[in-house]
């Protein structure tokens, strides 16, 4: 056996940011050389930040990541540390990219990674899975790679794969069975789903039974547009167990010994195999010196509780959403109500109280208590609080149009709409939408009302979600000896857009225990009508939810993005035309159900 010091760099890159990016991985394989490492891997993508999209198309930016790796590989160099073997993930091309069907066949765009190592590129690998489903495109983008680099790295024979690599059976990790590796390294792009980490680690054990090998995972951490990563690299051995496992949502950097299986004597041959691939060797010269230090005991982090989970993601996906467009705070508006709380609480989290401005909007139909419950949150979270009164300028349209009903009730919440975005031009802040995943499905909302904004931290979490996560929060800050944020008359009121008098959510909707599981099934689970009353729902409340869900698809088109948490969000995993006569049970599509203006 062969002992090998590996660190896993769990890093946070920005898209496009090349200049940057390297200057992360420099910082890191210099921190990962100080704690002795001989072998580093950095995520997917890293050089470029993922997930890069139409940028793909660019062949300025292709060209500027592959200059951008060579300059790196000189820089470790420069920077002392060319003795290490460094995987970092790029983008690179064989060609030019898939633009009009112009490509020429296998070649083009390649997600890609590279084994870096004095001062130039030792081997590269190209992704040979490419997932095309929920909010991956990679067959829009990328050509898939054939061959399987096997890299010699310290008397080990290493090889590279790419994330989805190691979601689907065969390719790169029946080829390293076949080639004999005692290391498989998986660099990765996953994104945060909720319950994503009790699949992942029997997911790469069963690629480690399938390799006959050490896996070596490591994912990215940090927020992108919708999604979020939160890391939870690990390491596995060939038997399937747990060595070491990086914690979530933070930038970490994991350093195990391996002890591995030493590569056969000889030089390795080139093979091709009965699927395709082929398998390619290279040796890399020396590395530094195996440590004579003992590490600590391993370290394995166990995973959140499921609502600790959610609200470091959604927590991390609003800071890097602010942060890395450079907004330098946050407005939204505070009612007093459930959703808007958690909102403000999330985003005193993630900001500081000292970048959050919470602007109570009253009408005449506020009630005292949705005052000042706003206003107590305000108090025990330090937020910036104001209060602009709606009703004069309600007043004044209202002396100029004739309106009456459900017209009045969108006046009001439209003129919230333009104080708040009047606020974001004036200070410069961005505006924070708070409407829940259940109401978008069911279009519970008002457009260039409560629903304006430029992000929407709850966008894809149910209502009955929103309550435990309120609950867990306070209860967090309880267990810290805090102040809970959220006020418990927030938490246990009845829910209401307070337009009307005496108005209630339920007036419209269905309780909200009844309504999320029709909405889970229809949504996430793509059940049809029949499916939802086979599961047990009354249905007359299935036809009434799904007829709201079907004829809001406009409303939810025009909805500011929001952190990804789900198996389906709306957005870029849901994908429904707006102009669309199909309904569940068959009928067409009449003229009471035409899209609306609210």
């Amino acid at each position: 056996m062969t002992t090998l010091r590996l660190a896993l760099c769990q890093v946070n890159p920005n898209v496009g940011d090349l200049a940057g990016n390297a200057t992360i991985i420099r910082e890191w394989a210099r921190r990962a050389a100080d704690a002795g490492a001989q072998l580093i891997a950095f995520p997917e993508l890293t050089l470029t930040g993922y997930p890069v999209e139409d940028l793909v198309f660019r062949r300025s930016f292709v060209a500027a990541s592959k200059a951008a790796l060579d300059e790196l590989a000189a820089d470790l160099a420069a920077d002392g540390l060319g003795d290490l073997a460094v995987v970092v993930g790029y983008l690179d091309a064989d060609g030019p990219p898939q633009v009009n069907g112009d490509a020429e066949p296998g070649h083009g765009a390649r997600n890609a990674a590279a084994l870096l190592h004095g001062g130039k590129t030792v081997a590269t690998y190209f992704k040979h899975h490419l997932p095309n489903y929920g909010v991956f495109d990679e067959d829009r983008y990328f050509v898939p790679g054939e061959t399987l680099s096997v890299v010699r790295v310290g008397g080990v024979d290493v090889t590279l794969t790419i994330c989805e690599d190691l979601w689907q059976v065969g390719g790169p990790f029946a080829a390293a069975r076949q080639a004999g590796v005692g290391l498989v390294l998986n660099i990765n792009g996953s994104p945060y789903e909720l319950n994503k980490d009790d699949v992942r680690l029997p997911l790469v054990r069963r690629r480690a039974a399938e390799a006959k090998a050490t896996i070596a995972y490591v994912n990215m951490v940090g927020g992108q547009d919708e999604l979020v990563f939160e890391g939870d690299s690990m390491i596995v051995a060939a038997e399937g167990e747990l060595l070491a496992r990086a914690p979530q949502f933070v930038e970490h950097l994991l350093v195990h010994d391996l002890d591995l299986p030493a590569a056969a004597d000889g030089p390795p041959a080139d093979i091709e195999l009965a699927d395709g691939m082929r398998v390619l060797h290279r040796c890399i010269g020396s590395l530094p010196a195996a440590p004579t230090d003992t590490l600590a005991a391993s370290e394995i982090a166990e995973p959140a509780a499921d609502e600790a989970e959610v609200w470091q993601a959604l927590l991390l996906g609003l800071r890097d959403y602010v942060d890395k467009n450079h907004f330098p705070s946050v407005v939204l508006g505070l009612s007093g109500g459930i959703d808007s709380s958690v909102v403000a609480a999330l985003a005193v989290d993630a900001l500081g109280a000292d970048r959050v401005v919470g602007v109570s909007l009253p009408s005449q139909h506020s009630s005292e208590h949705s005052r000042e419950d706003a206003a107590e949150l305000a108090k025990r979270t330090g937020l910036d609080y104001r209060i602009e009164p709606i009703q004069p300028i309600v007043e004044t349209f209202l002396a100029n149009l004739s309106l009456s009903g459900l017209s009045v009730e969108n006046l009001q919440a439209r003129v919230r709409g333009v104080i708040l975005m009047a606020l974001s031009n004036q200070e410069g802040h961005l505006v924070l939408t708070t409407g829940n995943k259940s109401e978008l499905a069911v279009g519970y909302s008002t457009l260039y009302g409560d629903s304006v904004g430029g992000f929407n931290p709850v966008k894809d979490v149910w209502k009955t979600l929103i309550w435990q996560l309120a609950r867990w929060r306070n209860a967090e800050a309880v267990r810290r000896g805090e102040t809970p944020p959220i006020p418990e008359n927030s938490i246990s009121k009845p829910p209401s857009a307070e337009l009307s008098p005496g108005q209630l959510d339920s007036d419209t909707l269905p309780e909200y225990d009844l309504l999320d599981p029709i909405l889970v099934g229809y949504i996430d689970g793509d059940l049809g009508r029949d499916g939802l009353i086979e599961a047990g729902h009354d249905p007359a409340l299935v036809d009434q939810v799904l007829r709201m869900v079907d004829t809001a698809e406009y409303k939810r088109r025009q909805s500011a993005p929001g952190t990804k948490i789900s198996m389906k969000a709306f957005g870029r995993d849901r994908r429904l035309p707006i102009t669309n006569r199909w309904r569940e049970d068959g009928r067409a599509a009449g003229a009471a159900e035409r899209l609306g203006g609210g």
